[in-house]
C-alpha cells in the first residue's frame, strides 16, 4: 500500500492538462512509490477510461459545503474550490496528501520531496506568491496625500466575503499564498481550521478563490503551523516568466543562480492573441534563455 498521494481535479475542459500533469509525474522513477488520485468534476466517460490505468483512484467530487445552486449552476469545476479542503474524506488510506492543480506540472522531483517533508508533524506545506523579480505585491489606489485605498487580492476578497475588518486588515499586506500546490498530513489540525474558514468565506463571497482566502486566513489569522517553501516549488508563470536553459533543456528561475523550477503553474493562463495556452497547446511565447537568446516556447509539459 502506498503511503502518500498526489491529488488533482479536472473537468472535461481541462482534461488534457490533467493528462500532462499525470505524465509529468510518472516519468520520474520515484513516482512508483506515490499514489495518484483524481477528483472528477465533470470528466466524460471516455476521458475516465483514458486515465484510469494511469492513476490509483478516481472519485466524483462533491459539494462538501452547502453552496447556493444559483452560484454553481453548470459549473461543476467549482467543486475544486471546496473539495480540496476535504481530501482525507475522499481518499482516506494515505498518510500525506500533496495537491497539485491540473494546470501545473512537475519539472523537478525535488519539489515533490520537499512538499512531503514540509507537512511533517501536522504542518501546512505551501508557497507564498512572492520572490525576486516581483515588482508589485499589493495594489493601492492613492486618493490624496497619504490617504489610499488598499486593493490587495486578500483584502478585497475578504471584504467582499464579509470577513471582519480586523481579520481583513491582517491579510491586507500579507504575502498572498497560492493554494494551487500544498501538502498536509491526514491528521493535521489545519484541515478543520481551513474547512471552518471556508464555510465563512463561501457563505457571502464568490466561490472562485474562496478556498485560497480561507487558507490565507488559516495561516495569517489562525496561525496554523506552516512550512513556507521556495517560489520554485509553485512557479506561477503569469506572475513571472521563467527562463530556459538551452543546454539542459529545462525551465529555470530567471535570476541567478537560475535554479531549476520544481513545479510550473499556469494559473490565470498565458495569453496570446486572445487565446489561453492552457486550452490551446499550439500557443508559444518568447522567453529569454540563460544563454542570452530569445527562444519561442510553450510552457506546457511536453513528453520528450
Amino acid at each position: 500500500m502506498k503511503e502518500n498521494t498526489i491529488v488533482s481535479l479536472a473537468d472535461e475542459k481541462y482534461f488534457n492538462l490533467l493528462v500532462e500533469l499525470i505524465d509529468s509525474i510518472k516519468r520520474f522513477p520515484e513516482s512508483k512509490n506515490i499514489a495518484i488520485c483524481i477528483l472528477d468534476a465533470g470528466l466524460n466517460q471516455t476521458q475516465i477510461d483514458i486515465i484510469k490505468n494511469k492513476v490509483d483512484e478516481i472519485k466524483k467530487a462533491d459539494w462538501d459545503i452547502e453552496v447556493s445552486a444559483i452560484k454553481v449552476r453548470g459549473k461543476e469545476w467549482l467543486k475544486s474550490q471546496v473539495s480540496r479542503a476535504f481530501l482525507p474524506k475522499y481518499f482516506p488510506n494515505y498518510k500525506k496528501y500533496l495537491w497539485i492543480d491540473c494546470d501545473a506540472w512537475v519539472n523537478d522531483w525535488s519539489s515533490i520531496e520537499l512538499y512531503f517533508k514540509a507537512c511533517n508533524k501536522g504542518k501546512l506545506g505551501i508557497t507564498q506568491s512572492v520572490g525576486p523579480g516581483y515588482k508589485v505585491l499589493s495594489k493601492v489606489k492613492w486618493l490624496f496625500g497619504k490617504l489610499a485605498i488598499i486593493k490587495s487580492q486578500n483584502f478585497k476578497h475578504a471584504i467582499s466575503s464579509k470577513i471582519s475588518m480586523n481579520k481583513a486588515r491582517k491579510l491586507a499586506f500579507a504575502p498572498h499564498i497560492n493554494i494551487g500546490v500544498f501538502s498536509l498530513e491526514k491528521n493535521s489540525p489545519c484541515w478543520e481550521i481551513w474547512q471552518n474558514n471556508l464555510k465563512e468565506t463561501i457563505k457571502h463571497g464568490r466561490i472562485f478563490g474562496s478556498e485560497g482566502l480561507a487558507i490565507n486566513l488559516s495561516v495569517y489569522v489562525d496561525n496554523v503551523e506552516t512550512e513556507f517553501l521556495p517560489l520554485g516549488c509553485n512557479w506561477i508563470t503569469s506572475n513571472l516568466l521563467p527562463k530556459f536553459d538551452e543546454i539542459k533543456n529545462e525551465f529555470v528561475e530567471p535570476f541567478l543562480p537560475n535554479n531549476k523550477i520544481g513545479i510550473l503553474h499556469l494559473a490565470a493562463g498565458i495569453w496570446k492573441d486572445g487565446k489561453d495556452m492552457r486550452l490551446d497547446d499550439s500557443i508559444k511565447i518568447e522567453i529569454k534563455s540563460i544563454q542570452e537568446n530569445n527562444v519561442i516556447k510553450s510552457l506546457r509539459f511536453k513528453k520528450s
